[in-house]
Parts: C-alpha cells; structure tokens; sequence
C-alpha cells in the first residue's frame, strides 16, 4: 500500500510541472505581447490568473476564499500571506483581483519557463544583498505609481515544516508605511498538508483562504513599522489557529 502512496506523489509532483508548464508554452506569444510594456501588466494579470486557476483545479484543490473586505480596484494596497507551499503564488493569483507584482526571491528566475516571465514581471530581491534590499523600494515605488498593487510573503522564505508562522520581516511593512497604502493580511490555511516543500507528501483536497480586513498605514511613520509588522502577523497566526479548531 505504501508503494501505490509513493508512485502517487512521484505522479502528482509531475503532473503539476506539467500544469505549470504547459500553459505557458501555449500563450508564449501572448504573454510575451503582455509583457514588452510595463503598462500593459494588466494584461499579463489577467492571464496569469487563468494560469493560476488551471493549476489548482488540475491540481485538485477546491479553494473556498473567505474575505472579510474587499479590494477597491481602483486603489493599491500591500498584500501579505503566509507562505508554506509552491502553490502560495497560485493561489495569491486567484484571491486578489486586483493587478499586483510580486515581490520575491531572486534565485526563482532559475526556473525554466516560469523564471523568464518571472524576472520580467516580479520585482526581485537578494536577500543577502543590503544594495538589492534597496532597489525594491525604488522599484516597487515605480510600480505603485502605475496603479498596481504590491504582494510580499513576510517571512522571507518557507519555515521549517513543524513551524506554524515564522518571524516577519520590516520590509513589507516599511514600504506600506512610506507609501501609506492599506495591509491586507491573507492567511493561507491548507497549503503546506495539499502540497508542501516535501517531495511525498501531499494530495486533493480543500484550501481555504481567509483575506482579513485592512490595515490603515494612514498617518502611521518609519518608526511604528514594528507595531505594523507585530498587529499583521497576530491576525494571520491567530488564524491559523482557528483553523486548526
């Protein structure tokens, strides 16, 4: 029985490259079309959307998305999330209407395929690097006068699995501040059990998202980041917990 379990998770893991894969083969021209001007990353949202929503249900998973307030499109916002599972930028794509850029590792611009259309799309970080920390404020600023919001997974990475909710980190928070635009705390409920970091594991099953009510940043300065940063995660970790009930 534990060998049908193993061959399973061997077949899931590829079917899901495959999904993740494919479509972009398919809309090639068009997604490159999308993105050869900033300002038509609307364009290339919205298909990124499609893109995500193929993924999930091919993958099985019935996302129930619960939001205590809604987004106004016409206005930006910082979204943050945590982050426990590969799928976290599907299902981010399919929670937010509203055109965002990602904010994220650099080292995911490796990947074939999704790397390319991700370097050009997201805004990237070394986390290493104090000078690449830098250029993100300057560029998410750039992105935020064209309209469009902005996503950051606070904890800076994936934590350990036996980890529920990991430290966050000021950025997020600090660029939310310096352009006094709403937090919008997500708490991702089912991510790391339907297919987390390890390779057997995983499977089917629901996903539930939790979009929390908004943050005002308004007034608020460089000095009270902390509180910012400290009131967010509360939300999601207590969260977390009352999905556990």
């Amino acid at each position: 029985m534990k060998v049908f379990k193993y061959i399973f998770w061997v077949l899931y893991r590829v079917w899901f490259y495959i999904l993740v894969g494919l479509p972009i083969i398919v809309l090639f021209p068009i997604l490159l079309v999308s993105i050869a001007k900033e300002a038509w990353y609307p364009l290339f949202f919205r298909i990124a959307r499609v893109w995500a929503k193929i993924i999930l249900v091919g993958m099985g998973f019935a996302y129930k998305i619960d939001r205590e307030e809604t987004p106004d499109r016409s206005k930006s916002y910082m979204f943050v999330a945590n982050h426990t599972s590969m799928v976290d930028i599907m299902l981010m794509l399919v929670s937010v209407k509203n055109p965002f850029v990602f904010v994220g590792k650099a080292e995911l611009s490796k990947i074939p395929l999704f790397g390319f259309f991700y370097k050009r799309t997201c805004i990237l970080v070394d986390r290493s690097s104090a000078k690449s920390r830098q250029a993100v404020f300057l560029r998410a600023q750039r992105r935020l006068k064209t309209g469009v919001s902005i996503c950051i997974f606070p904890e800076g990475g994936v934590p350990e699995e036996h980890i529920d909710l990991d430290a966050f980190k000021d950025g997020a928070f600090r660029l939310a501040i310096n352009h006094q635009i709403p937090v919008v705390p997500i708490t991702f409920a089912d991510n790391k059990k339907r297919f987390s970091y390890t390779f057997f594991s995983g499977g089917p099953g629901r996903m539930r998202v939790k979009m929390h009510k908004f943050i005002s940043t308004e007034g608020l300065t460089i000095k009270e980041t902390r509180e910012l940063n400290d009131a967010s995660r509360e939300i999601i970790f207590n969260q977390l917990q009352a999905f556990k009930k």
